[in-house]
């Protein structure tokens, strides 16, 4: 479990390697241990490192940034975590048939021996999770993002950080209904409207909905995408960034789509289908450059005027839990010094947006770093809409 699956997730889009790739990846490994050395631990920087061109780089860093980035305190990292009775639990039976059917998860040409270990751990965290936090209920799907955090982090670490998640950003989806689910998918359309108006234009025209985005967001798009390099560089993105981060990244694989969507038949199905069919060569770099783009101009509080009414948990407990994961303390000085200065980064960092039309790679990494500081601890509570997906067909989203 020590060794990293991910080695070269992190290349950039274009492939180049070499010397220069190289250097740079030895710099950002160096930037990556400093902030980690220091006390207290620097968040701002490690979230720049997350952000920024090739991620974390492997699971061994991950191992130490992902705790701190979803501030869980040193202590809970260290327990472990108990075991759950099966046979009493309500949702044994649901998890059990998913993680049977999750064998593509796996890197492929693992032994079975220990790929079935991995999956009776992957029960466990999800039990234990459940277990001691009733208020939340699975879903299908979850699984999928559970398997990640164990591939990578092993058992005990994949527990602590699973957890944090749930009650945070994944808390919209583990409600008892799918309300706030559907809900925030209604942000896509608007998102994809302000860009690109002929594709939002002609999606409604073909009545699709958002129904095709659901496994996406939901699993981090862990279920739809099979190189496990890709899903943990998103991971990177998504856990260093605002939680409806993952709906403007789906915003852009759509709107990097234009050609196919405007040349597909207008028919709901059509369309549909295209869409459920995720490519797998996307350029994920950019895609990700672009997604931190287009938070930072049309960020949840302002789309939320288009999208939403009332308030979803996850988004609405995201400021405070940011600030108190700044420095790895909830530390009343900290705090208000990050607010002192929050409004005016917040200032300097739409001014960069609107200020370059066609901004340079690395400009937009700078920017998109000062978007993981400034921008999300600003951000709007989410809102959504009382609407939605009730008139969709029965789809199998989970093929």
């Amino acid at each position: 479990m020590n060794k990293s699956r991910s080695d070269g997730a992190s290349l950039p889009a274009n492939g180049r390697q070499g010397n220069d790739w190289d250097t740079r990846r030895k710099r950002k490994i160096a930037d990556i241990t400093q902030a980690l050395s220091v006390s207290p631990v620097d968040v701002a920087a490690l979230r720049r490192m997350a952000i920024s061109e090739g991620g974390l780089l492997t699971d061994e860093i991950r191992c130490q940034v992902w705790p701190r980035l979803l501030n869980v305190p040193p202590h809970v990292l260290e327990q472990e975590p108990e075991k759950v009775d099966r046979e009493d639990n309500k949702d044994y039976n649901q998890v059990l048939l998913d993680v049977q059917r999750s064998l593509r998860r796996f890197p492929p040409g693992m032994p079975d021996e220990q790929r079935e270990g991995l999956q009776e751990e992957l029960i466990d965290i999800i039990l234990v999770v459940l277990k001691r936090n009733p208020q939340l209920h699975y879903y299908q799907g979850y699984h999928d993002i559970v398997v990640t955090f164990l591939l990578v982090l092993g058992e005990r670490l994949a527990t602590a950080l699973v957890e944090k998640l749930s009650t945070h950003h994944l808390r919209d989806f583990m409600d008892p209904t799918m309300d706030n689910t559907k809900h925030i998918l209604n942000y896509l359309m608007p998102i994809i409207e302000r860009v690109n108006p002929e594709v939002h234009d002609f999606m409604q025209q073909a009545e699709v909905g958002t129904v095709f985005a659901l496994s996406w967001l939901i699993t981090w798009f862990g279920h739809v995408l099979s190189d496990f390099r890709h899903v943990v560089r998103l991971y990177d993105f998504f856990l260093a960034c605002h939680p409806l981060m993952p709906i403007y990244f789906a915003a852009v694989i759509v709107l990097y789509r234009e050609e196919e969507v405007l040349e597909c038949e207008c028919d709901m199905a059509m369309v549909h289908h295209l869409l459920s069919q995720i490519p797998q060569d996307l350029p994920y770099e950019t895609l990700i450059s672009r997604a931190g783009d287009l938070f930072v101009q049309f960020p949840p509080s302002e789309m939320a005027r288009e999208a939403a009414s009332h308030d979803s948990m996850a988004a609405s407990t995201f400021k405070d839990f940011d600030l108190a994961s700044t420095q790895q303390r909830p530390d009343s000085v900290l705090r208000r010094r990050r607010k002192q200065k929050q409004a005016a980064l917040e200032r300097s960092a739409a001014n960069a947006v609107v200020t370059v039309a066609q901004p340079s790679a690395a400009r937009r990494f700078v920017r998109l770093a000062v978007m993981g500081l400034t921008v999300a601890l600003g951000a709007a509570a989410l809102a959504v809409v009382n609407s939605a997906l009730e008139w969709a067909p029965k789809l199998d989203l989970f093929p």
